[in-house]
């Protein structure tokens, strides 16, 4: 029923066309954006270490004075934004367009870490804020690899 991701297949919770959401404790209904969300949250939790309890879907941001809101902020010990994640459905080209949705957020939460996926593509940029760069990595950064980006030696 719902499409295959380029993602490890996980054990999601389905109820009718809902789905269950582990940050937000409750069943959602199950859009294509949202069937890429939850498999998301479970790839960062289960293959990249990121602790749920730092996790929040639908975090909103002030944005020049208007609320807009990032599919997934994840938190450091700080309580600072580190890691942003734009989930778009499955037949949603990821265009520089889509990843410009997530690096405006950048300027307001300060997050070093972008990532746009629709589920079958997934891009990773390191935003170093000091030289107001931005850097595609080849692959997601698991919570060692970002503990070093963040802080190299």
């Amino acid at each position: 029923m719902y499409p295959p991701l380029n993602l490890p297949q996980f054990d999601l919770k389905l109820e009718g066309d809902k789905i269950w959401d582990v940050l937000r404790k409750k069943y959602l209904l199950c859009t294509p954006e949202e069937w890429v969300r939850q498999n998301f949250i479970q790839y960062l939790i289960q293959h990249k270490n990121y602790p749920q309890g730092r996790m929040v879907s639908e975090y909103t941001v002030d944005y020049n004075g208007l609320k807009k809101r990032c599919d997934i902020a994840i938190f450091n010990e700080e309580l600072g934004v580190d890691v942003i994640v734009e989930c778009k459905a499955p037949n949603v080209a990821l265009t520089e367009d889509t990843f410009y949705q997530i690096a405006k957020y950048t300027s307001t939460l300060r997050a070093p870490i972008l990532i746009l996926t629709n589920g079958l593509e997934h891009y990773c940029g390191f935003v170093d804020l000091n030289k107001k760069e931005l850097r595609f990595l080849k692959e997601i950064p698991d919570v060692a690899a970002l503990k070093e980006l963040l802080n190299p030696s």
